[in-house]
């Protein structure tokens, strides 16, 4: 396997199967590919990738809960000359940081956001999240959720396309080859588009929780098709070459 020399080679504390480490590894690949990591400032979220200092050789500050976007806005505006990433889960994104999101993507601002969707809190012991399935099972929602006037998921790509601010938005998924393949390319995008000087680029990833989800790795992966489904994959907003 290539050295990766943006990621320093700790094993992650990540449960067998989570999608997180095949994002992380995507990140570093691309760092290393574009010559990122010298001018990189990246977040930590509150959620499983609370941890994700420990995994990289660039400079990462921890954010309190749902605030990444506000943080990485305020670095990016002091220090415009570097390359400022935000990496958040479902749950830090979508639920207590939702403000913090649609403002940050509504002004514009130029900064790369990750989105890591598994529809479920997984660090605190699942959880119905801001994305989770309707009907989906969690320990909140033991009917599935929506049985008991949860409302439905949180449609994250199509709710920001709408704002004036983003230039560039897609969803794509790491369940297959094809999958990291589409990711990757989704990330350099967004990854250049902040170089560009082009404004707010947004990926969700959608990513297994064999652990939370209550079933083995094979059967995690076949759960993006449902995820799917109702997060279809794709660009939904791309206005790079306008601006």
């Amino acid at each position: 396997m290539e050295e990766v020399k943006t990621l320093k080679g700790n094993s992650m504390h990540y449960c067998t199967g989570c999608g997180h480490t095949i994002v992380h590894r995507i990140i570093a690949q691309l760092m290393d590919e574009m010559g990122l990591r010298e001018k990189a400032i990246a977040s930590a979220p509150v959620g499983c990738a609370v941890l994700f200092y420990n995994y990289f050789n660039m400079d990462i500050i921890e954010c309190a809960h749902g605030r990444v976007p506000s943080v990485m806005s305020a670095i990016k505006r002091v220090h415009p000359d570097k390359f400022v990433l935000a990496y958040q889960g479902d749950g830090d994104l979508a639920a207590i940081g939702t403000t913090e999101t649609l403002h940050t993507a509504n002004r514009g601002e130029n900064i790369t956001v990750i989105f890591v969707n598994n529809a479920i809190y997984g660090m605190t012991g699942g959880q119905m999240a801001p994305t989770t399935l309707p009907s989906q099972v969690t320990t909140t929602t033991p009917k599935g959720r929506g049985n008991n006037f949860e409302g439905g998921p949180l449609k994250v790509c199509e709710l920001l396309s709408v704002l004036d601010g983003p230039a560039y938005i897609e969803r794509c998924a790491v369940d297959s080859a094809e999958g990291l393949k589409n990711t990757k390319e989704a990330i350099r995008k967004a990854f250049q588009c902040q170089l560009d000087g082009k404004g707010y680029s947004f990926v969700e990833v959608l990513s297994m929780c064999p652990t939370n989800w209550k079933m083995d790795v094979k059967s995690s992966i076949g759960f993006i098709d449902k995820m799917k489904e109702y997060f279809p994959l794709g660009i939904f907003k791309d206005v790079r070459n306008e601006r």
